[in-house]
């Protein structure tokens, strides 16, 4: 058999052929880096508003700048994508969102509906999922992402670290990124819940240079509530302690604060630095159930009352009266979805587990039904800890 040789010019040829380059590159310099996206419902489609970068000023940081880190742009669309392309005529680069952290959408266009607004950040092709979705509570988007904040020099990037802190430490807070979301708009079963963030102090004073450059920072930006939705509607509002129940619930409780109250008065907090839940749904007799296991390790962080908390007897009771708070979060947190009749923790979805010929049955009433499920919990409790000292200095106190 003869051997076919290929000439050299040939393969150099069609290596050429392959190598095609960075084609579709863009260069820094005809960028606007995006860290934020807001939209709000305007007369007429939507006001879209975005936080972009200032490189120059994030590099004079050790200098210290004098002017805004971040410059805002807005525009007015009969969609989303018209609205961003509108900027242009205001903005000296084309917008880039590849390096988004946060979409704030404006509480007036979430109750209206926010469904046909995450189509765009779905459909982009330069843009990643990983950005973290909030709702602006009793505020526009668009004055949220005006606010300047301390610390972080770019307000998108210390909201994104806020997030993920206060997930992890505080719990009555949820990060939800945009695939999470969209599954949970869609699928039966279980129904959107996004934090809500809210101005403290003076829109207009937080907009201003004068923002960072005092100790107290007039005007601040901080997460608030849990937002429940039926579909990609809101709906209601969770509180701090129904927020807190919420995140017990659906495993999402890292570590938090439990307050407790002393039998002859006075509080004592419990950090919880450990937990975990598991919820089991049955249909028993034709009817569904689910059952909440709560599980959770803690130290004893703060004693402000006249309370032994050295015996036996007394850790017992500190763990009693800590799996009642949680309890009584849970319930409050339940109660308030049953009142607003949206499944947020997606007990559907194990209903669906447990049973799927019932499930089939039901799904499309499930909000119905749900108003009126059986929920319990069992709580448990394990104090791990006291801390460096035994009793509180508080008992030799002379009066």
């Amino acid at each position: 058999m003869r051997r076919v040789r290929t000439p050299g010019t040939l393969l150099l040829i069609l290596a050429l052929a392959m190598a095609t380059g960075c084609w579709n590159r863009r260069e820094l310099n005809d960028l606007a880096i995006v860290t934020a996206l807001g939209v709000d419902k305007a007369e007429r489609g939507y006001h879209v508003s975005v936080q972009v970068v200032d490189p120059s000023e994030v590099a004079a940081r050790s200098s210290g700048g004098s002017f805004s880190p971040v410059t805002t742009y807005d525009a007015t669309g009969d969609t989303m994508a018209e609205a961003i392309r509108r900027m242009t005529t205001v903005t000296p680069r084309k917008l880039y969102f590849a390096h988004l952290r946060l979409f704030v959408i404006g509480e007036a266009l979430a109750r209206e509906g926010m469904g046909k607004s995450l189509d765009l950040l779905s459909r982009d092709q330069e843009g990643r999922t990983d950005f973290y979705i909030v709702v602006a509570k009793g505020h526009k988007a668009f004055d949220v992402l005006r606010i300047l904040t301390p610390m972080e020099r770019i307000p998108a990037s210390k909201m994104h670290s806020s997030l993920q802190v206060s997930e992890r430490a505080w719990a009555p807070t949820v990060s939800v990124q945009l695939d999470d979301l969209i599954t949970e708009i869609v699928a039966k079963g279980i129904q959107p819940a996004l934090t809500g963030i809210t101005i403290k102090g003076d829109p207009i004073v937080g907009r201003e240079l004068q923002n960072l450059r005092t100790p107290d920072t007039p005007t601040r930006l901080q997460y608030q509530g849990i937002a429940v939705f039926r579909s990609d509607k809101l709906i209601g509002w969770l509180n701090e302690s129904e927020s807190k129940g919420f995140s017990d619930i659906t495993n999402r409780l890292n570590s938090t604060m439990v307050e407790i109250p002393c039998p002859e008065g006075g509080k004592l907090a419990v950090e919880v630095i450990r937990s975990k839940s598991k919820m089991e749904g049955s249909v028993k007799n034709g009817k569904p159930e689910i059952v909440v296991t709560m599980r959770s390790e803690a130290n004893v962080a703060d004693v402000e009352c006249h309370m032994h908390i050295t015996g036996r007897n007394s850790l017992e009771e500190i763990e009693k009266r800590a799996e009642e708070t949680m309890r009584l979060n849970a319930e409050q947190a339940v109660a308030k979805a049953k009142k607003l009749g949206t499944d947020v923790f997606g007990f559907g979805e194990e209903i669906h587990r447990a049973s799927p010929t019932y499930w089939s049955r039901v799904q499309n009433e499930w909000d119905q039904i749900f108003k009126e499920l059986t929920v319990s919990f069992k709580v448990d409790m394990k104090i791990r800890r006291i801390g460096t000292v035994g009793e509180s200095f508080l008992d030799e106190m002379k009066e």
